[in-house]
């Protein structure tokens, strides 16, 4: 099993997680007796929040792009982003929750919270229905069909933590959680799940199985030990070949939602713009993997890091077609 990352005494006193980030505001800044909470809710790490939000902003962008964008949209735009930041800390505790004796014997997790004895299974349990009914409060403002798209996803939440215990594809699982936001901002966007969101919650499922399964290389040699499932371990050496498929998939399937937004508009340059994002992220992913080295945790969690940028990167375009004839 891999060795624990050594802390220097006065950060292990503190709890400082050992694969957050280092000069994190949470370890810097948050009061002592809050970062036990803010490190379960992963706030020492926002990238988990940047992909729950990436396919939210993808479908106000898109379907803004298409119909024209609202006041109403900067509201969407806000409380997606509050919104991520508390439904991924609820998930995230009820995560380390399930998972906490697996965690226990992990080299990356094992400092987390719950396994290191910072905070019970109670307080952390609080603290998740806490963020939960908080998120709750801004999914009430949106429109019904959002609602009950938000409520629906609870489901996918719930079992997502147990997905690696009977599946080679708990990735599948995260994926069907994570761009549920594509659905359900489209929905309170335009009142209707169209064809063209549908594509998007697909493309976003085949983007988390690209980087999440870079994600799981991290650990892939304590996973085989403790019997943890993924596809990492799944596809072992032919994971490039598997990561290349992924992003193509998760391109066309991208651009066949530009494609359907797009068909009845009649506006040639808008659509071009917007395929333009697609281009430009695929350019990206194929940089990330001119550097990835899947031998090496260190390059697996930059290269799964630099997904926030790689989608990030079609927003402006998508949006800016609204601009455009």
């Amino acid at each position: 099993m891999t060795q624990a990352p050594e802390l220097p005494e006065a950060e292990a006193v503190a709890g400082r997680v050992a694969d957050a980030p280092k000069a994190n505001w949470v370890d810097l800044y948050a009061p002592a007796p809050a970062r036990p909470y803010l490190r379960l809710s992963r706030a020492d790490r926002p990238i988990g929040t940047w992909l729950l939000l990436i396919p939210c902003l993808w479908a106000i962008a898109l379907a803004g792009g298409v119909s024209g964008f609202r006041g109403w949209d900067l509201w969407l735009v806000l409380s997606c982003g509050v919104g991520a930041f508390l439904m991924r800390g609820a998930g995230c505790t009820w995560n380390d929750v399930t998972d906490r004796d697996i965690d226990a014997q992990v080299a990356r997790t094992r400092s987390r919270p719950l396994p290191s004895g910072q905070v019970t299974v109670k307080a952390a349990l609080v603290w998740m229905v806490v963020q939960a009914l908080l998120a709750a409060g801004i999914l009430f403002t949106y429109n019904w069909l959002a609602i009950g798209l938000g409520v629906a996803s609870l489901a996918l939440v719930a079992i997502y933590p147990f997905a690696k215990r009977f599946t080679w594809w708990p990735q599948v699982f995260l994926g069907l959680a994570f761009n549920w936001g594509a659905l359900l901002a489209w929905a309170a966007h335009a009142g209707t799940v169209p064809p063209a969101a549908v594509a998007l919650y697909a493309a976003g499922i085949a983007w988390t199985l690209y980087y999440d399964t870079i994600y799981a290389h991290q650990d892939r040699e304590d996973d085989a030990l403790i019997g943890v499932k993924s596809t990492a371990r799944l596809f072992g050496d032919n994971s490039r070949g598997w990561l290349w498929g992924f992003a193509a998939l998760t391109l066309v399937l991208f651009g066949a939602a530009v494609v359907l937004a797009h068909a009845q508009a009649q506006r040639p340059l808008a659509f071009v713009v917007a395929l333009g994002g697609v281009w430009a992220m695929g350019w990206h992913i194929g940089w990330q993997m001119r550097r990835l080295d899947l031998d090496d945790p260190a390059s697996c969690l930059q290269v799964f890091r630099a997904n926030r940028d790689a989608g990030l990167i079609p927003v402006p375009f998508l949006a800016a077609a609204a601009w455009l004839g």
